[in-house]
C-alpha cells in the first residue's frame, strides 16, 4: 500500500495530435504493481482540449474540478456539459473528447486497464471523424 500526493507526480505535456493545453500525471500505473487499472489526472488549461479520439478499452472519468464538455456517441456526435462531481462512463469503440469551455483550469481522474497505459494519453487511440 501507499498513498500520494498529486503534486509529488511529475505532470506530463500531451504532445500529441489533436491536443491543446493537456498535462497528465500518472498517478498509479503499472510500475507501482497494479495489476488491472492505472489511475491518471488530467489537466485541461482554458479552451483547450483533450484529442477526439476512440480505442478498444473502456474508461472512467471524475471530473474533480473546473467544467467544460464531453464528446461521445457515433463520430463524436453528443456534446454534454461537464462539471466538477460529475462522472462518465465512456465505452469501448466510442469516440471522445474532453473540452475546457472556461475560464478554469479542467481536472479529471481517469481509469484506464493497466496494460493499456502508455503514460503519455491515448494509447492506440485513432482520430475521431
Amino acid at each position: 500500500m501507499f498513498v500520494r500526493k498529486p503534486e509529488n507526480v511529475n505532470q506530463q505535456d500531451m504532445d500529441i495530435p489533436g491536443a491543446k493545453g493537456v498535462k497528465m500525471q500518472l498517478m498509479i500505473g503499472r510500475d507501482d504493481g497494479a495489476p488491472t487499472f492505472s489511475m491518471r489526472l488530467f489537466e485541461v488549461q482554458p479552451h483547450g482540449h483533450t484529442p477526439l479520439h476512440s480505442h478498444n478499452y473502456e474508461h472512467e472519468v471524475m471530473i474533480v474540478s473546473g467544467e467544460g464538455q464531453v464528446v461521445g456517441g457515433t463520430n463524436g456526435s453528443t456534446i454534454r456539459p461537464i462539471k466538477q462531481g460529475d462522472v462518465v462512463f465512456m465505452p469501448p469503440n466510442e469516440t471522445h473528447q474532453f473540452r475546457n469551455t472556461s475560464n478554469d483550469t479542467l481536472k479529471f481522474m481517469c481509469l484506464v486497464p493497466t496494460h493499456f497505459d502508455c503514460g503519455q494519453g491515448a494509447c492506440e487511440a485513432t482520430p475521431g471523424s
